[in-house]
């Protein structure tokens, strides 16, 4: 394989994610995954070999949390346009009132943040987070940031998080001291 080769590969997978991306709306994290395995085909890999070195190279960089990530993305991003984060949006506005959807964002970041890690709860409650603002015609890092904050409070000191609950198991520490500090 010349290199020349190896270079009209990588600029024609560039051009297809633009393109798919920008003119067809497809959605960017499969796309991204599409190509890519594209890309190995292209240069000759069999189809499991291509998934194998995709698979093998995505899970080195990212692990196994980018699935998860990319999949809620793509929940968050349907939650936005279905329609349901306005009507969460104008529930919270209702109960809190507009002038304190922090104080919303971030008991659902409380709630939210129990079973899933902070990563997680934040791509899937980001959406949330900027309608909501818009919502209540406040500005984005009022709802950001206290989502954020609930999230990383839940993930770092409040069990039943996985996260915490690794730790006491890990320092034979007492549940309900650990999640009386917390």
């Amino acid at each position: 394989m010349t290199p020349f080769f190896t270079l009209a590969i990588g600029a024609a997978a560039i051009v297809a994610v633009i393109v798919l991306i920008a003119r067809f709306r497809f959605e960017p994290t499969m796309t991204l995954f599409g190509v890519a395995i594209a890309v190995g085909l292209a240069v000759g890999h069999a189809p499991t070999q291509a998934v194998t070195s995709f698979e093998a190279g995505a899970g080195h960089a990212l692990g196994h949390i980018a699935f998860i990530i990319a999949f809620g993305t793509m929940l968050g991003r349907m939650v936005t346009e279905s329609g349901a984060a306005q009507a969460i949006a104008n529930t919270l506005i209702q109960r809190f009132g507009p002038r304190n959807i922090h104080w919303a964002m971030m008991l659902i970041g409380l709630v939210v943040g129990l079973p899933i890690f902070f990563d997680v709860g934040f791509v899937l409650l980001a959406p949330l987070a900027f309608v909501a603002a818009r919502a209540a015609r406040q500005p984005i890092l009022l709802a950001a940031l206290p989502l954020a904050s609930g999230l990383s409070v839940v993930h770092a000191l409040l069990p039943p998080h996985p996260a915490i609950m690794v730790a006491v198991q890990a320092y034979h520490a007492r549940v309900g001291l650990v999640l009386l500090l917390g």
